[in-house]
């Protein structure tokens, strides 16, 4: 029998993957304990209700997004390979998953307040481990606003998704003429 972390993640795991295949309307903590293999009771012992579960599944599902982006040793590489990492996760899949969760919260106030405290968590920004890397390094003072890099850089991606191509030169244009620009002019206070 699986117990711990391991059972945690398998929970977070079939949550994700669930919301993915069914939505969340469809969603259910039936389905979530059959494709854990765990039960109702464990899975209501950590989260209250699926709203909840929900939001520590897309906890997990970032933190473990981020950790796998490479320390490239500069600033300006970093900022590239969070770019790239961002562009393989916005799969056709994934946005039909965010997309159904934002509609989903518009007649959910649960989902609503989880989703909006999951995105106002800034220790799930993908910038933010790689900006305070460029901070250690001397790179950048240690009052660089990650919170504005990484806002302007979702905002740009969600434009580039819905209209155009995120590709080599999108992320080119992001890093080179706008982040970096930003965290420059921020040490130039």
């Amino acid at each position: 029998m699986v117990r711990g972390k391991e059972r945690e993640d398998a929970i977070l795991a079939a949550t994700i993957e669930l919301v993915g295949e069914v939505g969340y309307g469809a969603l259910t903590m039936d389905g979530v304990a059959a494709r854990a293999q765990a039960s109702k009771a464990t899975i209501y012992r950590r989260w209250r209700n699926k709203a909840q579960l929900v939001k520590a599944a897309l906890d997990a599902y970032d933190t473990r997004q981020n950790e796998a982006i490479p320390d490239t040793g500069e600033l300006r590489e970093d900022l590239y390979a969070v770019m790239r990492a961002l562009r393989e996760r916005v799969s056709e899949s994934y946005l039909a998953m965010i997309n159904g969760l934002i509609a989903a919260a518009k007649h959910d106030p649960e989902l609503d307040a989880a989703l909006q405290e999951h995105v106002a968590d800034e220790e799930l920004s993908p910038f933010l481990v790689s900006l305070q890397r460029a901070v250690d390094r001397g790179e950048l003072p240690a009052d660089a606003d990650s919170e504005l890099v990484h806002d302007v850089a979702e905002a740009l991606i969600m434009r580039q998704v819905t209209t155009g191509v995120f590709d080599e030169e999108f992320i080119r244009r992001v890093v080179d003429d706008v982040l970096l620009v930003l965290l420059r002019q921020g040490g130039e206070k």
